[in-house]
């Protein structure tokens, strides 16, 4: 009979937006736990992946078989109720993806397609969007976390249009004045904060619709207007001269991202993206068609099983512009609301909290436990990959037992109840999906 609790050599990515050498988090697990990897201190390390994906599947590092391959041959792993609801998983493919992300610089302005769309890109450009299946994601904080999170309030972002005079070389008089008109608010000076920062509503149709026009005409400015306005903007910034109230607070943040991508149409994003901080252990839900940015942080990742990304800014990498302006939803409300608050996971279980996403494909658990505490987790349906990200200990069912440590990385079979016993003060997160 295949043991249903056994460790995973995953996988460890290395892009530019990484963080360097041993100073990447997700570098320091993979040392830990991916066979024959060795942190090399002038190299960037950006993601940790531990799944089934294609692109960087795991393996059993008992044997280095493929993941995939063995929870294909042993079906009771998933579980029949995931393998009904969840077709792809009778390969041996699961429905989510577990990363660990350091970001050492920003990544790109960019969205994540539903499904319909991620079936219509990979049929028309599989060569550029790799699978067919949508990408709604969460992050979940392991150092503070920064990054942007869809659209600003209207009357915020109206706000910003008013008063940074870069953005006037870009964004027309006349989509000024038919936002401002659409919101009920004023576009003459002086202008009271307190007006342009009230609590906003859901915006409307019509709201939506001049929101997609004005970022569509910033996304589709030419270069030299672009490389114009940033320019002029950093210069007034380095110098610190006619800085308005409404611009203080992204001051900082377009110094850096500019630093990273000198005059890129991304450094304008932040006055029309929300800037959201989290702290450890604090979760934000990105739906599939919302634009967003990590910017910088440790985070754990759990996605739906897919590579697809449609970029704009902020990005070395291909640019599709028409097809992010078309995709977005232009939803806008505050930062917050974009955040994920965890729940007790059973009600005699305070060791463990859930971030649980209204999605089907995956929910994740954290669980901290002091030196020689210990708690247990009922039977979860489906099948589980767990990090350990601080501490170590065992994890126990019945007579089996795996020990693990910081940075190892552990498969759970489905319909196993186990039980988690710390040996130095521990954090686990647990992805698993159930039917």
């Amino acid at each position: 009979m295949s043991p249903t609790l056994f460790k995973l050599s995953p996988g460890v990515q290395s892009y530019d937006w990484g963080k360097k050498g041993s100073a990447s988090l997700a570098a320091q697990f993979g040392n830990t736990c991916v066979e024959g990897f060795q942190i090399d201190e002038n190299k960037t390390y950006a993601e940790l992946w531990m799944g089934t994906h294609p692109t960087l599947p795991s393996k059993l590092t008992s044997d280095s078989s493929l993941l995939s391959e063995h929870i294909k041959s042993n079906s009771a792993l998933v579980g029949d109720k995931v393998i009904s609801k969840f077709q792809d998983s009778k390969e041996g493919n699961l429905p989510f993806l577990l990363k660990v992300l350091s970001i050492g610089t920003a990544l790109s302005i960019q969205a994540h397609p539903d499904k319909t769309l991620a079936r219509k890109l990979f049929d028309e450009r599989p060569n550029v969007y790799k699978d067919p299946n949508h990408k709604p994601e969460m992050a979940i904080a392991l150092t503070p976390f920064l990054a942007f999170l869809n659209f600003l309030p209207l009357p915020n972002l109206l706000l910003n249009l008013l008063v940074v005079p870069e953005l006037k070389a870009i964004i027309s008089s006349k989509l000024i004045e038919s936002l401002a008109s659409s919101v009920g608010l004023p576009t003459n000076p002086p202008f009271d904060l307190s007006t342009y920062r009230q609590t906003p509503c859901s915006p409307t149709d019509e709201n939506k619709q001049i929101l997609k026009q004005i970022f569509d005409a910033l996304m589709s400015a030419d270069k030299d207007t672009v490389t114009t306005a940033v320019r002029a903007l950093i210069e007034r910034y380095k110098k610190g001269e006619k800085i308005e109230e409404a611009e203080k607070s992204v001051v900082d943040l377009a110094l850096m991202l500019n630093d990273q991508y000198p005059d890129d149409v991304g450094v304008l994003c932040v006055f029309f993206l929300n800037v959201v901080e989290l702290k450890k252990g604090e979760a934000a839900f990105l739906e599939a068609n919302s634009p967003h940015a990590y910017i910088k942080g440790d985070i754990i990742e759990c996605m739906a099983t897919s590579d697809n990304v449609v970029r704009a800014g902020l990005t070395p990498k291909l640019r599709d512009v028409p097809t992010l302006v078309e995709m977005l939803t232009y939803e806008s409300g505050p930062g917050d609301q974009q955040l994920l608050q965890p729940t007790t996971f059973g009600s005699q279980d305070q060791a463990t909290k859930l971030y649980d996403p209204p999605i089907e494909e995956f929910s994740v658990l954290r669980v901290e436990l002091p030196s020689g505490g210990k708690t247990s987790h009922r039977k979860i349906e489906g099948p589980s990959i767990a990090v350990v990200t601080q501490g170590s200990g065992s994890i126990v069912k019945g007579d089996d037992k795996v020990e693990f440590e910081r940075g190892n990385v552990i498969f759970i079979g489905a319909n196993e109840e186990v039980t988690w016993e710390a040996s130095k003060d521990l954090e686990v997160f647990r992805a698993y999906v159930e039917a």
